[in-house]
């Protein structure tokens, strides 16, 4: 009897350990939400104040590439080495430095009145903003269950949406009432008080149920390039980052080129696209999460809901024939919703290839490959608009590369298998 009750309590303080992990796992959850919120309102603000400040600094829609393509170049670059560093030093210590970076970047545009300057602190800025999503993958793979990966994941990044709901909302009236100057302050502050927080709340995880591995021991990113799993992730980024990129950057001037949309006027329709995106990217999450609860493979699951996705996109080629900017707004708002979507669904098929310690490194490779790959797109678009003023070539490409891109997918990774990580 004796030992019956006391197998009766040991199972009683297990379930209530379980619940309080699973509670700290969504406070967790909620942290990465916020730094990626942060994240896309810091590299948002350029973009929303594009049109006035190329009035008021003078750059050309080439210059304008050039600086975007600085923020890529050192956001890629900063991805090969930024994975190995947080697998290396863990994500509490690594996710924190990478946002004091990125902070102090973000309110150093503050300082400069020339495109040449905005290109050397947008450099810093790619820089640090290159760790938040390697820390944040590694985060889930360290605090989540499987089962529960790809919710966890569309819902922190579904915080790149909010980012870019909020920016259109906050900086023009602070740009109008303050001055520009003063939304670069205050975006790069907030990053900065996240840190305080995370280093208060963050704990080094427990091992998860359905993991063995042992989550401290860094795999050198030189030999995951040797997986063909790596190789999937990567071309999956390579082929389909472009197309946010542009989203982020060049939304506000084709809208304020084809519509004639004021700095004011952005906002409804931005707000409409990025909070159609925010859906998206939860839903893409649910989706394949509850194919697996149904009992699909993961490699069916994952590919099913990005099929989904990539043929949401293909609407998106009819975007500069139309002259209703709502009807616009509607077509871009389904291709951002599907893009998240699909990334929610790419970002965790790392974690379905690849233990743990290996998550971040690999993120950061896919990363690099496709932030690099962004580097030449921006500047064809640049040289595109400087040249034609032509956005058609851009949403064709758009419309298409998803498909392309989940085709590779499959050839390359058939099954989703794991990789043999030594």
């Amino acid at each position: 009897m004796a030992v019956v009750r006391a197998q009766n309590e040991a199972s009683v303080l297990a379930a209530a350990g379980s619940v309080k992990a699973s509670r700290y796992r969504w406070r967790i959850c909620a942290l990465l939400f916020f730094a990626t919120t942060i994240n896309y309102v810091d590299r948002q603000v350029l973009g929303v104040l594009a049109p006035d400040l190329q009035r008021i600094i003078g750059w050309n829609e080439l210059q304008y590439s050039y600086i975007v393509a600085a923020f890529q170049g050192a956001y890629a670059f900063g991805l090969l080495f930024m994975g190995g560093v947080i697998d290396r030093v863990g994500a509490r210590i690594g996710y924190a430095l990478a946002i004091g970076l990125w902070s102090l970047a973000a309110m150093s545009h503050a300082l400069v009145h020339t495109a040449v300057g905005f290109g050397v602190v947008r450099f810093f800025l790619g820089l640090g903003e290159s760790g938040n999503f390697p820390a944040a993958m590694k985060t889930v793979a360290e605090w989540f269950p499987r089962k529960q990966r790809a919710l966890a994941t569309g819902i922190f990044n579904s915080g790149s949406n909010i980012g870019a709901i909020v920016a259109p909302l906050t900086v023009p009236w602070i740009a109008v009432h303050l001055g520009w100057r003063w939304a670069f302050l205050f975006t790069g502050f907030f990053s900065a008080a996240w840190i305080i927080g995370w280093l208060s709340v963050y704990q080094r995880p427990p091992r998860i149920e359905d993991e063995s591995e042992e989550l401290a021991t860094r795999v050198p990113w030189a030999s995951l390039i040797q997986h063909r799993q790596t190789w999937a992730f990567l071309v999956g980024k390579v082929l389909t980052d472009p197309i946010w990129w542009f989203f982020l950057y060049w939304l506000p001037k084709f809208l304020n080129a084809r519509h004639g949309l004021s700095l004011i006027e952005l906002g409804p329709p931005l707000v409409t696209i990025y909070a159609m995106a925010d859906l998206g990217s939860i839903t893409g999450g649910w989706l394949s999460t509850r194919l697996l609860k149904l009992g699909w493979s993961a490699n069916r699951a994952r590919k099913s809901t990005m099929l989904l996705c990539a043929l949401l996109v293909v609407p998106i080629v009819f975007v500069p024939n139309v002259s209703n900017v709502w009807a616009a707004v509607a077509l871009i708002g389904l291709a951002a919703a599907a893009h998240q979507g699909w990334s929610t669904n790419l970002f965790t098929i790392t974690t379905d290839m690849f233990p743990g310690r290996a998550v971040a490194s690999v993120v950061g490779i896919g990363g690099f490959g496709g932030t690099f790959g962004s580097m030449f797109i921006s500047t064809f678009i640049g040289m595109l608009l400087q040249f034609t003023g032509s956005y058609v070539p851009v949403f064709m490409l758009a419309g298409s590369a998803y498909a392309v891109a989940l085709l590779c997918i499959h050839v390359l990774a058939p099954r989703l298998e794991p990789a043999r990580v030594d």
